[in-house]
């Protein structure tokens, strides 16, 4: 599991009251995962424990333990010193690392500069703040073997559907309705319809976008919400649902949970053979005393269709909506261009690192079921390079929504808007102005005469995968990523001064 040196760091920790008192202590870090991020074991009073060390001022004060001035570290204990390479994840144990790795490391014994000074008190109060990666942070290694990109495959499979492209269209009115949707479907992808948008609530849906998109920026918003505020309708579900299924097509629709329970069955009896269940944040746990939330242990059992479950960024949110039975998972809270929920309520996790935090969880499930759940990225997509960064970070499959609101098929006509942007009490986006770049064929297959990546996303994806090496999806997550806040601009003095 090691790739590279490892290091050791041996000193001893003395202090007073509830802390620790004369324990020695060994850190052994080790440059192993594709972040090139140390995984590190912590060995205190003989035990050893695996922990996270964060370069950052702050430890988690351990646990008493009996008399006297003992003191036994839990299994989840934590500390952190400045100084000390970073953990994103603790995974192996001391008896994972080869001899040859330890021998190196003793020969090498390194001591930060002041590193008793550097060991913070262990106060409990204090929170741990980790570094958190978006696609501007990150670039993807090439691999050590190159492929030919046309012989590489992009299949997407949810439950027991097969896509032959990794792209979403998102559940957004501007992006989706139901004759975009036949034409994704007509080419291998897939576009889900907002079933709690107006195409459920008005037999007239196109003229209703004419409002939304010819209203004054001042007042746009108050459109929405008035719009909106219009009831859903089951006969307009099970209509929308059977024009698209009519055209061969395969269909997705999309709920809150909220409506899930009353609309869902009405979407799968009609014939929808994808059941999206999305909010703004979605947990397989709800806590409410005024109803009963929505269990998605028990709608796996009654809905005869695959349920894909959105959004989350954790780890645990991840595996326990897994655990629930749901087929996939979508990521990603506040990313997208037409989404204001970072600014109104702060809540948000940067795509990369939320991407592979989930798809850890996925990994994991995996290992332990033997049942795959595809990990789909959702938002704040805008180029090919933010795609293969979001493989590369671990999803099956990405959804993006302003790509497809810029396509002449459109139904926004050059407008988008997110789905929280209608919330009559707490508006969580707004409309904005897309333009019109190209057909679909265009932003999916090219050719493209644009420079900047957002054309032929499907061609960048093959041409990443022939660079790393890779002949399917998943052996493109397998890639190598760094950290490189530099990556957009390293050299590009000319372009950044706009002399092309």
């Amino acid at each position: 599991m090691v790739d590279g040196d490892a290091m050791l760091t041996t000193g001893r920790l003395s202090s007073q009251g509830n802390s620790l008192r004369h324990c020695p202590f060994q850190f052994i870090t080790a440059k192993l995962s594709k972040f090139a991020i140390g995984h590190s074991i912590l060995i205190i009073g003989g035990y050893k424990l695996a922990a996270s060390l964060y370069s950052t001022r702050h430890c988690k004060k351990p646990e008493q333990s009996g008399g006297g001035n003992a003191h036994h570290w839990p299994p989840s204990a934590v500390l952190s010193l400045s100084g000390i390479p970073r953990v994103e994840a603790c995974l192996i144990t001391l008896r994972e690392l080869p001899p040859k790795s330890i021998e190196r490391a003793r020969s090498r014994c390194y001591t930060p500069p002041n590193l008793l000074g550097r060991v913070c008190k262990m106060i409990g109060t204090l929170k741990e703040i980790r570094h958190a990666y978006g696609f501007e942070d990150v670039a993807i290694v090439p691999g050590d073997v190159t492929v030919n990109p046309e012989q590489a495959t992009l299949d997407l499979e949810i439950d027991q559907l097969r896509f032959s492209l990794p792209i979403i269209a998102s559940a957004m009115d501007a992006v989706v309705s139901p004759e975009v949707a036949v034409r994704l479907s007509d080419i291998g992808s897939l576009g889900v319809l907002n079933m709690e948008g107006l195409y459920s609530r008005y037999e007239d849906a196109a003229g209703k976008i004419a409002e939304i998109t010819s209203a004054p920026a001042e007042t746009v918003t108050e459109v929405l919400q008035k719009l909106y505020q219009e009831p859903m309708k089951e006969d307009l579900v099970a209509k929308r649902v059977e024009q698209i299924k009519g055209a061969g097509a395969t269909c997705a629709v999309s709920f809150t949970p909220q409506n899930t329970k009353r609309m869902g069955p009405v979407a799968v009896e009609a014939g929808a053979d994808i059941l999206v269940v999305q909010s703004t944040v979605t947990t397989a746990r709800h806590v409410s005393k005024s109803y009963h939330g929505l269990v998605f242990s028990e709608l796996v059992e009654q809905i005869n269709a695959p349920i894909v479950v959105g959004n989350c960024v954790t780890y645990s949110a991840s595996i326990e909506l897994m655990e629930a039975g749901v087929a996939a998972i979508l990521v990603g809270v506040g990313p997208g261009a037409a989404c204001t929920t970072r600014e109104v309520t702060g809540v948000g996790v940067p795509q990369v690192t939320a991407t592979v935090d989930c798809a850890a969880a996925r990994d994991e499930y995996y290992r332990r079921t033997g049942r795959y759940v595809s990990v789909i990225t959702d938002g704040g997509i805008r180029t090919g390079g933010d795609l293969c960064k979001s493989i590369v970070a671990g999803a099956d499959a990405v959804m993006i929504g302003t790509p497809f609101a810029q396509t002449e098929e459109a139904p926004g006509k050059g407008f988008n808007w997110g789905m929280a942007t209608p919330h009559p009490a707490l508006p969580r986006g707004t409309r904005i102005k897309t333009g019109t770049k190209g057909t679909l064929d265009l932003l999916l297959f090219g050719p493209s005469s644009r420079t900047d990546g957002t054309q032929n996303l499907v061609g960048a994806l093959r041409v990443c995968m022939g660079m790393c090496g890779a002949l399917s999806i998943r052996e493109l997550q397998q890639a190598e990523m760094v950290k490189a806040p530099a990556i957009a601009t390293e050299g590009k003095a000319f372009q950044r001064a706009g002399l092309i």
